[in-house]
């Protein structure tokens, strides 16, 4: 594991404190914590656009011919 630095605003940290001992931790866990969802977030965000992507090439839209005018939108 590596070590990592900081630099955080005083108020800050003691309220981060406060949670960790809230929650029976550390700040550096849920540093640690944060960092591991933030990367999971990032990998579910990537394997949805890559289904996505998927779905769009195996089963292609047909959308046809437009059949109205801008003109006929402000109509309403």
């Amino acid at each position: 594991m590596s070590t990592l630095t900081l630099e955080v605003e005083e108020d800050i940290l003691r309220e981060a404190e406060r949670v960790a001992e809230q929650r029976n931790t550390t700040v550096d866990r849920l540093v640690h914590e944060y960092l591991r969802s933030l990367l999971g977030e990032q990998e579910r965000r990537r394997e949805g656009w890559e289904r996505f992507r998927r779905m769009m090439r195996e089963n292609p839209i047909e959308v046809g011919e437009r059949t109205w005018t801008r003109e006929d939108l402000y109509e309403r």
